[in-house]
């Protein structure tokens, strides 16, 4: 016998009110576990008072930093954005040698108040692949310096960003492990990671796993679109996205070490929007794929595989094309944000929905160009012939949208309507 129905009028209100939470509620905050790489090897950037301005009209959380600017620094004052502080390669040796020089940096870069908030320091980038082993040999001993450096209880996180070449094995998953070679190097850091509670941060780009493996199936995998899921007899586990993949071979490369506690960070993923070519994928129309579906991902909190139920922290790549970056065309065109203001394509960062930020009335600050037609989103197919291996990842970055989402008087009368309804 079926049961008593539902009031019509309940029923409207609930699905009313149902609709305008959908539209109206989600993303309106800064979302902690998406960031942003702000790379600035380009001569054509905006002040950075405008990026901060730009990136706080978005529900991006972190940024991370390369070169750490005290200016750039100051710019993200008041924005509730925190920030993953750089400390260069060159930086190493001193740091090794002087706990004053380690000292001396800190006291130079770190904001003096509250805010910005910083959540961690990183020195160097992809050390470990640099083949240099004096600088390697300098490592932990430059993190120790910096992180002794700190004030007490600050809570900042120091580590260092690896590549995905540090990794002897990670197809499938569940078979990733380090290069022997690199344990010298490598046992250590792991240890000091797992003391101080840091992360081990890495840098995975599907779109360079693509470049190897150029077949329609492997974009698909790449780009999180519908695919068959490659099982993992290993685990037992089935993965439908390279990102996911990648990500778990680094975790069972830490578990098979025997470092559990020790949290993935990616520091660096995303899709070039142009290239040469002999780059296979680089288009707008699989970057838009690509960061639109990894935000969506991101923010359905269902993890990976074998971490499931939360977001892993992602650093997109980049804010900006860095037009002076040496290398191949892609290099120069990881860009989710022109600079112009305006998203280079959709991404669904923007709070507002809007496709980027008026400029300020600043006399600094070009007007915004209206944003470029963006094809739909039909992942371009190259010819096998066209691929080719590349080696270093690079760095690039995104962006968003103006003004924090209010909720409307049509969404509170829809709520007064729904508890009168109910009483």
């Amino acid at each position: 016998m079926a049961g008593p129905s539902m009031p019509q009028p309940l029923l409207v209100a609930l699905l009313l009110l149902g609709f305008l939470l959908l539209i109206h509620v989600p993303y309106a905050a800064p979302q902690s576990f998406i960031g942003i790489n702000y790379g600035d090897i380009a001569d054509n950037l905006p002040p950075p008072a405008s990026t901060a301005r730009l990136l706080k009209s978005t529900t991006i959380g972190k940024v991370r930093l390369y070169r750490t600017d005290p200016a750039v620094v100051a710019a993200f004052a008041g924005t509730s954005i925190s920030l993953l502080l750089g400390a260069a390669n060159a930086d190493i040796p001193s740091f090794a040698s002087s706990p004053s020089a380690a000292a001396a940096w800190v006291a130079a870069h770190l904001p003096s108040s509250s805010s910005p908030a910083v959540n961690g320091i990183s020195v160097g980038n992809e050390v470990l692949y640099s083949g240099d082993a004096a600088l390697i040999s300098q490592l932990v001993p430059a993190l120790q310096n910096i992180y002794d450096a700190l004030p007490a209880n600050s809570g900042i996180k120091v580590s260092t960003v690896n590549a995905m070449d540090v990794l002897a094995s990670s197809d499938p998953p569940s078979s990733g492990a380090f290069k022997p070679e690199l344990s010298a190097a490598l046992d250590p850091l792991l240890a000091f990671l797992s003391k101080t509670g840091s992360p081990f941060l890495v840098n995975p780009y599907p779109y360079f796993a693509y470049q190897d493996d150029p077949r329609p199936d492997t974009l698909a995998f790449c780009l999180f679109q519908p695919n068959a899921g490659r099982p993992d007899a290993g685990s037992g586990l089935t993965y439908t996205s390279m990102f996911d993949a990648q990500v778990d071979a680094v975790r069972a490369a830490l578990d098979a070490k025997g470092y559990k506690d020790v949290e993935v960070v990616v520091a660096e993923t995303g899709w070039p929007h142009s290239g040469g070519a002999d780059e296979a994928g680089a288009s707008v129309e699989n970057a838009r794929a690509f960061v639109s579906n990894l935000v969506s991902h991101l923010r359905s909190m269902v993890g990976t595989p074998r971490m499931p139920g939360k977001s892993v922290d992602t650093y997109l790549f980049a804010v900006y094309d860095e037009d002076l970056k040496p290398g191949k065309a892609s290099e120069k065109s990881f860009g989710l944000f022109q600079t112009t203001l305006t998203e280079t394509y959709p991404t669904g960062l923007m709070r507002n929905g809007t496709a980027g930020l008026a400029p300020a009335p600043a006399p600094t600050v070009r007007p915004a160009s209206p944003p470029p037609a963006i094809p739909q989103v039909t992942p371009v197919q190259p010819q096998p012939s066209a691929a080719s291996a590349a080696t270093a990842p690079p760095r690039h970055v995104r962006s968003a949208a103006e003004l924090p989402r209010t909720i409307s008087a049509l969404h509170v009368s829809a709520c007064f309507l729904f508890m009168s309804l109910l009483v």
